[in-house]
């Protein structure tokens, strides 16, 4: 797997149960919406713990690699906005449309979530460009191709689709509800 890109780091090697939640719970509170927390954790109990604390309180738990006896767990702080489902973008397609299109052959996926989410499992042919980043790299894109973008609700996507509209793209489609329900193939970076 390639390296995993955090935004803020926590060290509870040599801890317990329940100290690496009770350290994860305070430093999340010090960490903005749509981060990456890495927790950094040697105690075998926390492979299931995190993951339940973090879906227990709304974050998203991405995942866990180990090196050596360390376990690297990442959350995502998820934010108020994500947890509503809102969504306002006018040209939206369900999961299920977008197997459809990819089968056809004419689909340009562009994931903007971020790039550890994407690290542990995307749409295989995704292009990784996070919501942040997309300002400075929707040149990447050809405003003639058919770009679907998806995140792991439909929000951040929602919203990136409103940026590529703006910035002249035509073909543009959210997908929702995106990741949190994609049962097609997926990839691990």
């Amino acid at each position: 797997m390639a390296e995993i890109k955090s935004d803020h780091s926590l060290d509870a090697k040599g801890m317990a149960c329940p100290m690496p939640i009770v350290k994860t719970k305070k430093e999340m509170k010090n960490i903005d919406s749509g981060k990456v927390l890495l927790i950094e954790a040697t105690d075998p109990g926390t492979k299931a713990d995190m993951k339940a604390w973090a879906e227990s309180t709304g974050h998203q738990y991405l995942g866990f690699t180990e090196d050596g006896d360390t376990l690297k767990h990442y959350i995502r702080k998820a934010s108020d906005e994500e947890a509503k489902g809102e969504t306002s973008f006018e040209h939206i397609v369900n999961n299920d449309e977008l197997k459809e299109k990819m089968a056809s052959g004419n689909a340009t996926i562009v994931d903007v979530r971020e790039s550890a989410e994407y690290a542990f499992g995307h749409i295989p042919g995704a292009k990784s460009i996070p919501l942040g980043e997309l300002d400075n790299r929707a040149d990447e894109l050809s405003e003639d191709d058919e770009i679907f973008v998806v995140c792991r609700t439909g929000n951040r996507s929602d919203l990136a689709a409103q940026k590529l509209s703006e910035k002249g793209y035509k073909n543009v489609t959210n997908v929702v509800p995106g990741m949190s329900e994609w049962d097609g193939d997926v990839e691990k970076a």
